[in-house]
């Protein structure tokens, strides 16, 4: 008995220099630390928290000085570390739903939206929904650091967005519409140049507001941040996933040459630019 209840006590204080919520004596909920374990080279939650909320791994707190290394000798990792793994978690979802909830097939007929690859069925993105105006700039939030991360495998992420994109962006040429969504859906690792382990499902079309995400407005001709990594890019226009709602033969395709929003009939022939993530 006295040797189990030593263990639950070690386990106690292990958890409580980890940083794990304890209930105080009083009961009155997760106490954290006023200070962190050990010396500079730890840091109380509440800063790891502080980090998480300001929308930017890059930037610290003032008056916090970033430990050379982890506590420990090889224990535990520095902020800078955590936060490079958390940032596209903490970002995920930061571009706006369309709002669509609905889905049309290629003559604008209503149709059901389970396994079209359609916005209505994903629905990805944050409230409040921002609907695509033609012809004007979805507003992606602002940043500062580095946009984008080559992740050696086929594969972009984002790190505005936390959506990962398909590093070649002309894999599969022009595509009708409807093949566009089907083949965006079948895309996996094997293909396209992809080394990520990725399974047909994974990947879709994206929507409006996530294919404007990309665009960079003081850039033209591609219309894409200066610097991108991707290859393949082309100067035209790229489908979405997003059918325009007053014209439902029509869907919003992007520019990539200054970037709008604009309309084509299902029935065209455009470039496909898959996605992943920010479901």
């Amino acid at each position: 008995m006295r040797s189990r209840l030593m263990t639950v006590l070690i386990v106690m204080v292990v958890l409580a220099v980890a940083g794990v919520g304890l209930l105080n004596a009083a009961g009155n909920g997760p106490v954290d630390p006023p200070a962190p374990p050990g010396t500079m080279s730890s840091y109380t939650l509440e800063q790891i928290y502080q980090r998480l909320t300001t929308g930017n791994y890059f930037a610290k707190q003032n008056g916090f000085t970033e430990p050379a290394s982890g506590p420990g000798t090889g224990t535990m990792h520095t902020l800078d570390q955590i936060m490079a793994q958390a940032q596209p978690r903490a970002l995920a979802k930061r571009v706006a739903k369309t709002g669509q909830t609905q889905c049309w097939d290629a003559a604008g007929a209503l149709i059901p939206c389970a396994g079209t690859g359609q916005d209505g069925q994903y629905q990805a993105g944050i409230e409040p929904a921002v609907v695509a105006i033609f012809g004007t700039a979805y507003n992606t939030p602002a940043w500062t650091g580095v946009r984008f991360t080559d992740n050696g495998d086929g594969t972009v992420t984002d790190n505005l967005t936390a959506l990962i994109w398909l590093k070649n962006a002309n894999c599969f040429g022009t595509r009708l519409w409807a093949t566009a969504l089907t083949d965006a859906n079948a895309l996996a690792s094997g293909s396209c140049g992809l080394s990520d382990g990725s399974i047909a499902g994974g990947w879709r079309l994206p929507n409006a507001n996530e294919m404007h995400s990309l665009i960079d407005l003081t850039q033209s001709n591609p219309a894409l941040p200066a610097g991108h990594p991707f290859t393949g890019v082309q100067v035209n226009l790229y489908w979405t996933s997003t059918t325009v709602d007053y014209h439902t033969s029509g869907v919003v395709v992007v520019a990539l040459s200054d970037g709008a929003p604009v309309g084509a009939e299902k029935g065209g022939i455009v470039y496909v630019w898959p996605v992943r993530g920010g479901q």
